[in-house]
C-alpha cells in the first residue's frame, strides 16, 4: 500500500480491518474458506454494520489474500467471492437548504470554527483537508489554496470567496502563536496549541449541529457547495475539479439533487414546447 502511495490513514484503516478479521478467525488464515467469509459477514451484520462498511471489510480481506499469494508466495486460494459483496442502495447526497446554512452559521461563534466550516462550504474541502491545511498553501492575493496530497494522492487548486477570506483572516488575527505549520489549532487542554485532529473538527460539528438542531455533518457542507454551484449554472467539469473527483460520474450524482436547476430547465423547455405547439395548425 505504501508503494502505491496510499495515505497513512488508509494504511491504518486497512490494517485495523485485517486485525478484526484475524482475531475473529478460529482457524489459521490459510484454512479460511468461502463459507468462513460468509460467516464473518453474518458476524458483521449482527453488529448492525452498514452494507458499505461490510463491503470495506470484504474488500480489505480480498486484498489481504492477494497480498499473501502474490507478495509472500503463499500457496493459497482467495476465499472471497464476488457474491460476498453486499448490495447497496445509492442514496442522494445530502445537502443543506439555504435557511439551514444560515441557522447553522448563526450557531457557530468561535472564529476558528467558522473559518473551518466556511472552507468546507465555500471551497468544498474534506474534513481531513481542513485539518492538514498549512500556512504555506494559502495565497491571499490570488485567493487560492493548494490542496496537497488530497484523497487519492491528488493535488488541486481551490478558490476562496469573500466570506471565506474574512472568516480566515478573523481567525488568524486571534490564532495563538505556534511553531506548527498547521493553521487550525486545538483550543482545549491538554492539546492546546497543537494541530486540531480530524475527530476534533467532527466533534465541533456535532456540537453545533445539536445547538442549531440541524442534522448536518462536515461532508454535508461539501455536498451543499456542489449543489449550490450546480444550481448557479456552474459547469459539471468545474465542480469536478474543485471537489477533486477522479470520475465525473461521482459529480453527476449532484444533478439528481439539484432541484432548482432541474425546475428551471423544465419550465424553460416547456415554454419552448408550448409556443411551438401553439403555432401548429389544427386540422378541422
Amino acid at each position: 500500500m505504501k508503494r502505491r502511495n496510499c495515505s497513512p490513514n488508509t494504511v491504518k484503516n486497512y490494517l485495523n480491518l485485517i486485525k478484526h478479521f484475524v482475531i475473529w478467525l478460529e482457524v489459521p488464515v490459510e484454512d479460511a474458506t468461502h463459507s468462513t467469509i460468509s460467516h464473518y459477514i453474518d458476524h458483521l451484520m449482527r453488529k448492525r454494520l452498514a452494507p458499505k462498511t461490510i463491503n470495506c471489510h470484504v474488500s480489505c480481506i480480498r486484498q489481504f489474500y492477494h497480498y499473501l499469494r502474490d507478495e509472500e508466495g503463499v500457496a493459497i486460494t482467495n476465499p472471497v467471492r464476488k457474491s460476498h459483496t453486499q448490495k447497496m442502495s445509492r442514496p442522494l447526497p445530502r445537502h443543506l437548504r439555504d435557511e439551514q446554512v444560515e441557522d447553522f452559521f448563526t450557531a457557530v461563534k468561535r472564529y476558528r470554527d467558522k473559518a473551518m466550516f466556511m472552507l468546507m462550504l465555500r471551497c468544498g474541502l474534506r474534513v481531513e483537508e481542513v485539518a492538514n491545511l498549512t500556512m504555506g498553501v494559502v495565497d491571499v492575493k490570488r485567493r487560492t489554496i493548494l490542496i496537497e496530497d488530497g484523497k487519492g494522492a491528488k493535488d488541486r487548486i481551490v478558490y476562496m470567496s469573500n466570506d471565506v477570506l474574512h472568516a480566515l483572516a478573523a481567525y488568524l488575527r486571534v490564532r495563538p502563536a505556534s511553531k506548527t505549520r498547521k493553521i487550525f489549532l486545538a483550543e482545549k487542554a491538554p492539546c492546546t496549541g497543537q494541530p486540531i485532529s480530524i475527530r476534533g473538527i467532527q466533534r465541533r460539528m456535532e456540537y453545533y449541529a445539536r445547538k442549531a438542531k440541524i442534522n448536518v455533518s462536515c461532508h454535508h457542507l461539501r455536498h451543499t457547495m456542489a449543489t449550490q454551484m450546480l444550481n448557479a449554472d456552474a459547469d459539471l467539469s468545474t465542480i469536478q475539479d474543485l471537489l477533486g473527483h477522479s470520475n465525473v460520474k461521482t459529480t453527476q450524482r449532484y444533478c439528481r439533487v439539484s432541484n432548482i436547476k432541474v425546475q428551471r430547465d423544465y419550465f424553460k423547455a416547456m415554454e419552448v414546447i408550448m409556443q411551438r405547439t401553439a403555432c401548429t395548425p389544427h386540422n378541422p
